[in-house]
């Protein structure tokens, strides 16, 4: 690998190779552009999360297979009036209207004018001034055909009726966050190149470093968008909350990788007069780990693809072709381009043969010498704010509820705590539970069932909803006495759904029991995610242990890396949810949170363990290890910083994102970059290889 990577970098640095290799970026580029599909095209509000054999997927199936139900897009049309009660002539007048008009795509909605008094009493609140409508829409409509349909009942009623109408349920959400993500979309993309031009400018103050690697990004980004989007064509979902994302990695991890490469250019242009020279001495010490880093993210997102669950899997093709492209740049396009600029890249602040490359006095040489002379003392320090930090992992609240995660004034987030303010809270999303035998069930074992199923810890209502004919399959209603996203209802029905062959033999029926609605698909998500993050942690561990042992050619060194950023992520979750608390009143965060946080802390944070240990390494070469460690943390201490600073800053940018999720992500992965840059990088790892390491019997004797 490294021949072959030092023969890629040495033409590319050459006169007529940085040519080449820019002219083949600027033809894919706009080969792509012009006859490629964009990925915009393809994405979508949300995919499938839980695997067909999951077993509430399983229950919903059979209870279609039964009852022919019909595979729908649900949705719930919430009603208010300012004025008193509403009447419900109103609403059957409304509901006669919208049947009339045969609106293409709504397959039905609750008639009404049709229903028994005491049955529509059902869809009002108590003092009647909110009432709801169910009505589904064709499962094969996409978001824009969900909005029209929506669109048009809106006219409807605003026609009809003075009512204010709010829709909630699936297809609110989809039509509401799709035009959420669209609008943020644009924030989230000039909102990070504006703060990383600052930032590039402020920190180095020069305008071209600041400009070469954002042209490097945007014919990275505008060549994977391209490739997603020929992906998207041949039937690759691309979930708009994944390429949001990806963009930032995409953003993150080239201007990351081009700090490396032109901070180790501007060194050897300090010894050497030829700019091409200069560079084929740089990629030479640089090339290699700047690869090895991105491979230790490429492969931290390849193995998504073996998770559980779907939002996962779709992050590995997402995440796995933007790396790809972002490795190839940073072996080719960012070094042709700084090449290209030469020593002009960093004025006014140009770099001359003979300068001094690094200042004794420096922050870092300093934070070098303390750490060397002082080993014990700085792991200690730096171990009692890990412990402090990751203490807080113990007070974590998980939300299930993921409308929470949204806008307050979403009217799909609105209108469903209108409904959870004036109607049950266990109402609103009811437990569906079948019971398939291979006899006919009796009235009494019926009626027994009942009984059994409305004895359970929490349940608040249970009413007998259909039966086939042969009364082989009989449904049950279930309702909860709080929040069916609760998780203290996620784990009573998850004791109900252990002790369900009991509750079956106690009911005298032979057959089996299933569970289907939200809070079984909530219960059978937080399992699979459970799982899904023990999976992820044990494989990406194991699999970029091995390859920090392939690079550094030692098994020793990678227990270091490793280690230091598994105690760095715990401290990162830990001190993140704690300042999310105080900082934004968030006291709960989705369980998504932890594993996205590992997957971008690990593979990001090694990167600079990655850059610091290859110095190291070569400078140990003709050194101590004190006077390796010294000059490694020196050396790359600026380039790790600027680098960190930026990178926080970046992930930061999604916290501009209205959906919760992304926003405590965001935070919690610029919290856990800063510990990465300024404790572990620049004082634990040090620290550990000054007092773990052991200078050779020749490197003795030479002292």
């Amino acid at each position: 690998m490294n021949k072959i990577l030092h023969y890629i970098t040495d033409r590319v640095s050459s006169r007529k190779g940085m040519w080449i290799t820019l002219g083949m970026w600027l033809i894919a580029t706009i080969l792509l552009s012009l006859f490629a599909p964009t990925s915009r095209d393809y994405q979508v509000a949300s995919i499938d999360t839980l695997p067909d054999n999951t077993p509430s997927i399983i229950a919903s199936e059979k209870i279609e297979e039964y009852f022919d139900t019909g595979d729908h897009v649900p949705a719930l049309l919430v009603f208010e009036s300012t004025s008193g009660e509403i009447k419900r002539t109103e609403l059957a007048t409304i509901t006669d209207r919208i049947t009339s008009k045969n609106i293409s795509g709504l397959e039905e909605i609750l008639p009404m004018g049709h229903l028994p008094p005491q049955a529509a009493d059902e869809f009002f609140s108590e003092d009647r001034s909110t009432a709801f409508i169910p009505l589904n829409l064709d499962n094969s409509l996409d978001t824009p055909e969900i909005e029209r349909v929506l669109k048009e009942v809106h006219d409807i009623v605003e026609q009809e009726t003075d009512l204010s109408l709010l829709v909630t349920g699936p297809a609110g959400i989809a039509v509401d966050t799709t035009e959420l993500f669209t609008r943020a979309d644009l924030v989230l993309i000039f909102s990070t190149v504006a703060i990383i031009l600052v930032l590039l400018i402020v920190i180095y103050r020069s305008p071209l470093l600041a400009l070469i690697p954002l042209v490097g990004s945007v014919f990275v980004y505008q060549i994977v968008t391209q490739l997603l989007g020929i992906f998207g064509k041949q039937g690759l979902l691309l979930s708009t909350q994944s390429v949001s994302i990806m963009s930032i990695l995409l953003f993150a991890a080239v201007i990351d990788y081009s700090l490396f490469v032109f901070s180790r250019f501007r060194e050897e242009l300090k010894s050497n007069s030829d700019k091409y020279q200069s560079m084929r001495i740089a990629m030479r010490g640089t090339g290699l780990p700047v690869f090895y880093s991105g491979g230790t993210v490429l492969v931290a997102m390849l193995m998504l693809i073996f998770a559980t669950l779907g939002d996962y899997k779709n992050f590995a093709p997402i995440f796995g072709t933007a790396l790809v492209v972002v490795m190839l740049s940073s072996v080719t396009l960012i070094p042709a381009l700084f090449t290209l600029f030469g020593r002009k890249s960093f004025w006014p602040v140009v770099p001359h043969v003979g300068d001094v490359t690094v200042k004794e006095s420096s922050f870092w040489s300093r934070v070098g010498h303390y750490v060397t002379k002082k080993p014990i003392l700085s792991i200690a320090l730096v171990g009692i704010f890990i412990i402090v930090s990751a203490s807080y992992l113990f007070q974590t609240k998980y939300e299930f509820d993921m409308i929470k995660s949204f806008p307050e004034d979403m009217p799909s987030r609105a209108g469903y705590e209108i409904l959870e303010k004036e109607f049950e809270a266990g109402d609103l999303a009811p437990t569906t539970v079948l019971v398939e035998s291979q006899k006919a069930i009796k009235e009494k074992e019926q009626q027994s069932l009942l009984k059994n199923l409305s004895d359970q810890h929490l349940v608040g209502n249970v009413r007998l909803d259909r039966k086939n004919e042969e009364r082989t399959a009989i449904t049950y209603n279930l309702t909860f006495e709080k929040s069916p996203y609760d998780e203290d209802i996620l784990d009573a029905l998850e004791r109900i759904q252990e002790n369900s062959r009991a509750i079956l033999k106690d009911s005298k029926i032979d057959g089996s029991i299933y569970f289907a609605g939200e809070t079984a698909e909530s219960v059978d998500d937080r399992s699979a995610n459970n799982r899904d993050l023990l999976f992820i942690v044990t494989m990406e561990t194991i699999l970029i242990f091995f390859m920090l042992v392939f690079l550094t050619k030692s098994f020793k060194m990678p227990l270091y890396m490793m280690g230091t950023i598994l105690v760095s992520f715990g401290a990162a979750l830990g001190l993140g949810m704690f300042l999310t608390n105080v900082l934004f009143d968030i006291d709960t965060i989705s369980n998504r949170v932890p594993v996205y946080a590992f997957i971008f802390l690990v593979a990001l944070g090694i990167d600079y363990n990655i850059i610091l240990v290859s110095r190291f390494l070569e400078e140990r070469k003709n050194n101590s290890v004190k006077e390796s460690v010294e000059k490694a943390v020196a050396s790359t201490g600026g380039v790790i910083s600027s680098a960190g600073l930026i990178l926080a800053a970046t992930f930061a940018v999604l916290m501009t994102q209205p959906i919760q999720l992304l926003f405590v992500f965001g935070f919690i992965v610029a919290v856990g970059i800063l510990i990465d840059t300024f404790f572990i990088r620049g004082v634990l790892l040090p620290g550990l290889l000054v007092w773990l390491e052991k200078d050779t019997r020749e490197q003795r004797k030479i002292q």
